[in-house]
């Protein structure tokens, strides 16, 4: 098993997740983060501190969209810099909050800052 971000966190990136990971396994795109399947310890001490409810473990989550955004966290975490303390989260973040789809909308492949 291990825990993976999905949709709800494109231009949300709140990072109230990243400090309580024991093994840094978050990587920061330029709206969202990711984390790495390969490094996950599977301890799940990061899905109740996001409040978007964008970490889930991958036991629990339909098999087609699993397996897309395994490979979205896989991909990214190899390309994007690791992030191990909090940083603000965009200022609009609300106004997104709820929206759905944002990854076909909204996704950016560059790194975070």
């Amino acid at each position: 098993m291990t825990y993976f971000v999905k949709d709800e966190c494109v231009k949300c990136k709140l990072m109230d997740c990243v400090e309580v990971c024991p093994v840094d396994c978050f990587y920061e795109g330029e709206n969202m983060l990711v984390i790495d399947p390969d490094e996950c310890i599977d301890c799940g001490v990061c899905e109740p501190e996001c409040p978007v409810e964008a970490i889930v473990p991958d036991t629990t989550y339909q098999k087609d969209d699993k397996s897309k955004w395994l490979e979205i966290n896989k991909k990214f975490a190899k390309k994007w810099p690791n992030i191990v303390k909090k940083k603000d989260p965009p200022k609009d973040w609300k106004k997104y909050e709820n929206e759905k789809n944002k990854y076909e909308k909204y996704f950016s492949d560059k790194p975070g800052e």
